[in-house]
């Protein structure tokens, strides 16, 4: 008998185990597609419904059947001092890659996307907990202070981009900080029943796709998962930017483990083409680089000649000039010598006077 009992939780550990790791697998590899979800649509924040209730912001989610379909805003009740990660969708590998969000003790990277209500980008500026108890700041949050009493306000830099992705072309531009580096080690817990069920309805509604709302969803935000029709709906006022239709289909976007391998292989190819056409690109310009440097030597080589001539020929002519001066100084002093000799004679001929 207990052989039996060890035997059945041996393999219910094992169960157990498989389902974590799969789970596990699933969050850590996320969904790859070819091309960026729509813009973040501009919509209001649904009234807060209770105390211990924290926002989680809406988001772009895929279906491989109708390609990216919005999952509204909602408030959740979250696991006491937990704070809520985004997901977000980030390039990487020549792809747009999801990855999912999750509950922890601080708030990590979410791909510098701007979720609005206290998601500027870079942490989380909604709400704090105290002890056991969340106190909101309503400056971002709609609360009633009637039914939630654990206010404050505190004034936040509005982040106005609407990118709904991290890297690529027209991506946002952020990588973690060193902090947010650290809160990835910290232990985290995935999205709870609530937040899987509120996706999953959401991708049954089509009117919460971008091929039908165009960036603009009717159900934008609200009050409580699940609850997509009642006065705690909000629509989109507007979307996030002018939609742009997909030149394919969301089967063809879609990115498997096989294409994603191929693109890789490819990218490493086209790696590999860069590389090699710039230490051609490289040769070549040594190449030119000795050609010229060859050509100037030649040229210097010529203008020192040129010079050096040019020096000979002004020596010749100063030493002509030279010679010249000298003969003319040497027959002016043979003609002074000339005329003394002369007058010499005649002083001569005086003193003997006439007759003599």
């Amino acid at each position: 008998m207990n052989t039996k009992r060890s035997i059945r939780w041996l393999i219910l550990g094992i169960l157990m185990f498989s389902l974590s790791a799969a789970s596990f697998a699933q969050i850590a590899i996320g969904i790859s597609v070819r091309f960026g979800p729509p813009a973040i649509p501009v919509y209001a924040q649904p009234v807060c419904p209770g105390p211990g209730y924290l926002w989680t912001p809406g988001y772009w989610a895929w279906s491989d059947d109708g390609g990216y379909y919005w999952v509204p805003g909602t408030w959740v009740l979250a696991p006491v001092g937990m704070l809520w990660t985004p997901g977000y969708w980030g390039w990487v590998d020549g792809f747009y890659r999801w990855h999912p969000g999750y509950w922890g003790p601080h708030v990590g990277f979410y791909g510098g996307i701007n979720y609005g209500f206290g998601y500027t980008g870079v942490g989380f500026f909604g709400g704090e907990w105290r002890g056991g108890a969340f106190f909101y700041n309503r400056a971002v949050m709609n609360v009633n202070v009637t039914r939630v009493t654990n206010v404050y306000e505190r004034t936040v830099v509005v982040n106005n981009s609407h990118v709904a992705f991290n890297g690529g072309a027209g991506g946002v531009v952020a990588r973690p900080t060193a902090e947010e580096e650290r809160y990835t080690r910290e232990s985290h817990t995935e999205a709870v029943a609530a937040q899987r069920d509120h996706e999953r309805e959401a991708s049954h509604n089509r009117s919460l796709f971008a091929s039908e709302n165009r960036g603009r969803p009717a159900v934008a935000a609200t009050g409580r998962p699940g609850e997509f029709k009642g006065h705690n709906v909000v629509a989109a006022r507007a979307a996030g930017e002018a939609y742009r239709a997909p030149k394919m289909s969301p089967r063809e976007a879609r990115a498997t483990s096989e294409n994603r391998g191929a693109e890789q292989r490819r990218e490493n190819n086209r790696t590999v083409a860069r590389e090699q056409n710039r230490s051609e690109s490289g040769r070549a310009v040594n190449r030119e680089n000795s050609r010229q440097q060859t050509q100037r030597e030649k040229t210097d080589r010529r203008s020192e000649q040129q010079q050096a001539r040019a020096e000979q020929k002004q020596q010749r002519q100063q030493q002509k000039q030279q010679a010249k001066q000298e003969t003319t100084e040497r027959k002016q002093a043979q003609q002074a010598q000339k005329r003394q000799q002369q007058e010499q004679k005649r002083g001569g001929r005086e003193e003997r006077g006439p007759g003599r």
